[in-house]
Formats: structure tokens, sequence, C-alpha cells
């Protein structure tokens, strides 16, 4: 299947949303969340989205729900080989691939010393190896089509926080491997950007007391809470405009510039009480090895 042409003078004219009519866009982590959320907004856009996850099932539920012109592959972003085959069937099936949302991951609750190495070491190889396979699996097709990254990182990245430890490095390094591959894809005609969300009402938050509990302890803005219907909008917005950054809220843009402040020795003092309790509790209701 082609999608009809999309680019020249006709659009480049058009605003928002507009601008996708026509765009193919990968998605991974596409079963749900945040990134089903997106797609659902991308389809309405007219865009032609492909999602990849390693829910098939839930992959074709979703895509049934969007209307003609989607297409659902199970891909895992840990295995590289995968995530080619699943740009070459998109690129097979549309005749091109315009947009790349990687949005897969997994998120942590937990402190160095009750988990594993393995553990660790999967958060990191999830959130930033798997965005880096995914660039590496679609940056032949993304380069010749003069198109577009946008990167899930995370208001993590923005802040030192107790239990975030592996996930927060990962965020860290997507946003910095964002940051660089920008520069070096930028005379090619491709944008790349990064997105920063907080706390977003998915299955990550949602059941889980503690992590709630968590965002309640934060200052304004770390402490929003944005729904996932508020979060895929700035997302495609940003997404349409090819922007460099987006923030959800768009609040904690403010935090962006004065990050010194909230990884600093102040920032330090104050967290420092509430993290004693936290963890502790944590850890004392950790299983012994």
């Amino acid at each position: 299947m082609n999608p009809p042409e999309a680019g020249g003078s006709g659009a480049d004219r058009l605003r928002g949303p507009d601008r996708l009519r026509g765009k193919v866009v990968l998605v991974t982590g596409g079963a749900g969340g945040i990134a089903a959320a997106t797609a659902r907004r991308l389809a309405a856009a007219g865009a032609h989205v492909s999602l990849v996850d390693r829910d098939q099932p839930a992959l074709d539920q979703l895509v049934a729900t969007l209307g003609e012109g989607h297409l659902a592959t199970a891909a895992d972003v840990t295995d590289q080989m995968s995530l080619q085959a699943a740009a070459r069937r998109t690129v097979e099936h549309f005749g091109r691939l315009d947009i790349v949302f990687a949005c897969a991951g997994i998120g942590s609750a937990s402190t160095v010393a009750v988990s594993s190495t393995e553990d660790l070491l999967r958060i990191v190889d999830v959130n930033l190896g798997g965005v880096i396979r995914t660039v590496k699996a679609t940056l032949e097709e993304i380069t010749a089509n003069r198109g577009y990254y946008l990167l899930m990182s995370s208001a993590a990245a923005l802040k030192n926080v107790p239990r975030a430890n592996a996930y927060a490095a990962s965020k860290a390094g997507v946003e910095a491997f964002g940051g660089a591959l920008r520069l070096e894809l930028a005379h090619k005609g491709v944008d790349v950007g990064v997105a920063h969300p907080a706390w977003v009402s998915t299955g990550m938050i949602s059941g889980a007391g503690s992590r709630a509990g968590e965002s309640r302890s934060l200052p304004w803005p770390f402490n929003v809470v944005s729904s996932t219907d508020t979060c895929a909008d700035l997302l495609v917005g940003a997404i349409a405009a090819r922007r460099r950054k987006v923030f959800v809220p768009r609040s904690l843009a403010l935090m962006d510039p004065l990050r010194w402040i909230s990884t600093g020795p102040l920032w330090d003092a104050f967290m420092k009480p509430r993290a004693a309790l936290s963890v502790s509790r944590l850890e004392s209701a950790a299983p012994n090895e």
C-alpha cells in the first residue's frame, strides 16, 4: 500500500496536526499507555501509523480501532533484528517512513540496594538501548525522507530523586543521545526532538500507591499528573511542528534551564528527609536476598 505523497508546497502550508496528513509514523511501545494514546491522535490527524510492540494481540486490538490504513508489527526494542524487520515491513507496506516516535520503555521504583544488577541494566537497555536500536533500524529511511524523530526521555532527566536511579540514568541518556543525533542529522534535513513528560496517568503509576505518593511529595511542577490524552495532544503537536523539545506539562519547561536547582545542594537538602523515609520503608519491606 502506498499512501499519497506527503510533502510539497501544499503540505508545507498546513498548520498543526494537519501537517501529519499522509505521513507514515512508526511508534514503538505502541500497545498501550502514552504510545497508544498518541497513535490514536496521529491516526485522527490523517497519519498512517505503524505500531510496534512485543504484544501482537494488543497491537491488533488497537489497530482495529484506528480505522483503515494502519499496521501492527510485533518486535522487541532489545532485539535489533526484530526492529529492522518491523522497519522494513513498514516501508514495504506504506512505501516510505517519515517519522519515528521512540516511546517504548519500562519504569522503576526501587533502590539500588534491593535491585538486582540484571534488573537495573535491563531498564537501561530497554529505555536507552531501545531508542538507539530504533534509530539505527530506521535511520536510512528517515534520512532519505528528511524526516523527524521524537525520542522519549522524562522529567526524571531534569531532577534527582531516590528510587529512580537506572530509570533516570536511561532517560538522561536518551536526552544526550538525542542532542548529539540532532546535530549529526541537521544538515541532512532531519529534525530530532526529545520528550520530557512528568507524571502521566498510565499503568506505570496507576495502582501503585508508592509511586502516586512520590508524585505528591515533589514540588511544582514535578508533582503535576497529566492525563494520557493531554500528554498525547502535546506530543502530536510537537511531532507536527518537528519541535526540538516537548514538556508535559508545559510548565515543566521552566525547569529545563534551571535544572541546577533540581540537581543541586538545595534540592538535596529538600529531598534527603523525604528520601530517608521512602527508602527506609521500601527496603524494610523488601524480601531478604
